[in-house]
């Protein structure tokens, strides 16, 4: 009886050391009904009545080895519960598997931010509800200076800049575009001295009544359409639309040269029609047109003119383009036809952007051939054509702030029936002397984002006619307005100009 009292007690004491040193791993995953000190037998079996029972002893290394085992099976149970918490920790900060990425839009999987004629935006920071509507801003502000000096300060042989020796707002655009639920559209106004140049010229406006540039020379684009799931996209719009003729655009912060090359001045700027754009691979765009005419709000004639606007990019640098149009668009002459096409090539041979020297480098070339055709007396197209060329090289420098493009340009227009901006009296058609021009520009810009670019450039152009004014002007002998009837125009062949220009855009 006395081993037996001295072996329970050590059995206790075992008992309570392990709850004192050891209760969180010893038994923190276990219940109270899973652990039970060891039992020992009863010496009087539970049916039985009361009786002397004989001694029932257990050997002392026996209950050390029983607890040993108990401690290591808490000890291995423990660790596997660290185990399993630290694996679901882990799992639980795993990074989720990364979604499928969105499906981009037509050449949205390029970027095109680099190329002549196109936006140098990468983001578009003014949009809203859930991007269905995105509002834009466009800010165009220049100073320019003639090496002629004219009188009356107006500049003629370009749309790019109208006005010597002033500060003045070439363009200022706002608008919004939609796109919700298959609804394309887009609305955007206009103000700004270039309107005077360009919108101002359409003459179809005098035909009848009920049209006037006054009314929509304020719009620079107004349209609306509709988008089909069409292989890569299908898009069917109508209104004023900008022009797809030339690689230049438009909007002059979005061309590589602050003026705008020979070629793409005498070309058109605006439609107003409709147009398809369907794209059947995500890098292939075929844009058929049906328009009233050659940058004209109505009609000369009764036709209307028709083109085809093409775009194929294999790579992010290169980008090749051949637009073409055709139509009637002498005035009184529904015979006589207009046909032009031009091709180009965007190709961008360099490109580091973390350099701090050289950050990219790229060319473009835009090559123009047109033609005019019927109606009894006037000129074949052996006169009455159009051929020209621009090449331009850009190169960036500290990782794209800076840049310098250099530009060379040739145009022959013999009857000169795409002058659209010469000097008053200047003579054209059949039986004048052809018009030639050429020219040279370097423009440096500097760009501390994509919304902004400060612009410098220097352009020296000739013509083998007087196609620029010269210093007593082309309004009047005072240089103001009214315009004298028996002036004559001084203007000269030849013409340096300096233009200081801040484009802005959101």
């Amino acid at each position: 009886m006395i081993r037996r009292h001295r072996s329970l007690g050590f059995v206790t004491l075992v008992t309570f050391a392990l709850l004192v040193t050891r209760p969180h791993e010893a038994f923190a995953q276990e219940t109270p009904a899973q652990i039970a000190p060891p039992v020992v037998p009863s010496a009087v079996p539970s049916s039985a009545a009361p009786a002397q029972a004989p001694a029932v002893t257990l050997d002392e290394d026996a209950l050390n080895r029983l607890v040993d085992a108990r401690i290591r099976a808490r000890e291995e149970a423990a660790k596997a519960a660290d185990a399993a918490k630290a694996s679901a920790a882990a799992a639980g900060s795993a990074p989720a598997p990364a979604p499928a990425p969105a499906e981009v839009g037509p050449f949205g999987d390029i970027d095109s931010t680099w190329m002549n004629g196109q936006t140098r935006q990468k983001e578009q920071p003014l949009t809203f509800l859930d991007r269905a509507v995105t509002l834009h801003a466009y800010f165009d502000l220049n100073y320019a200076f003639s090496s002629n000096h004219p009188k009356d300060n107006t500049l003629t042989g370009s749309a790019s800049a109208g006005r010597h020796n002033e500060i003045g707002i070439n363009l200022a655009s706002i608008g919004l575009d939609v796109n919700y639920k298959g609804l394309i559209a887009r609305l955007s106004f206009q103000y700004g001295n270039m309107l005077n140049i360009v919108q101002d010229l359409d003459g179809t406006v005098s035909r009848g009544r009920s049209l006037t540039a006054q009314n929509l020379r304020y719009i620079r684009e107004a349209t609306a359409g509709y988008h089909f799931d069409v292989g890569k996209g299908l898009n069917v719009e109508g209104g004023i639309f900008m022009s797809y003729i030339g690689l230049e655009s438009y909007l002059l912060g979005e061309n590589w040269n602050y003026t705008r090359s020979l070629v793409c001045d005498h070309t058109p700027f605006y439609f107003q029609g409709v147009r398809a754009q369907y794209y059947p691979t995500s890098r292939l765009k075929i844009e058929p047109w049906l328009m009233n005419g050659w940058q004209s709000y109505g009609k000369w004639n009764f036709a209307p003119s028709g083109g085809l606007a093409l775009r194929y990019s294999p790579t992010e640098a290169v980008s090749l383009n051949a637009n073409f149009y055709t139509g009637t668009d002498t005035k009184g002459v529904p015979g006589r036809v207009r046909f032009h096409h031009d091709n180009s090539i965007v190709a961008r041979v360099y490109d580091a952007p973390a350099s701090s020297f050289l950050s990219k480098a790229a060319f473009s070339l835009n090559t123009h051939l047109g033609f005019e055709s019927g109606g009894e007396g006037l000129p074949g197209p052996a006169q009455a054509h159009m051929v020209g060329s621009s090449l331009v090289g850009r190169t960036w420098f500290a990782k794209n702030y800076l840049a310098l493009s250099l530009r060379g340009e040739v145009m022959s227009n013999p009857s000169s029936y795409l002058a659209q901006f010469p000097p008053p009296g200047y003579a054209s058609g059949g039986g004048t002397p052809a018009l030639r021009a050429a020219g040279f520009t370097a423009t440096f810009d500097i760009l501390p984002s994509d919304s902004i670019a400060l612009r410098a450039e220097v352009s020296h152009r000739v013509s083998n006619r007087a196609y620029f004014a010269g210093p007593d002007g082309t309004t009047s002998p005072d240089g103001f307005q009214p315009i004298d009837p028996t002036f004559t125009p001084d203007t000269r062949t030849d013409q340096t100009l300096f233009v200081l220009g801040l484009n802005a855009r959101l």
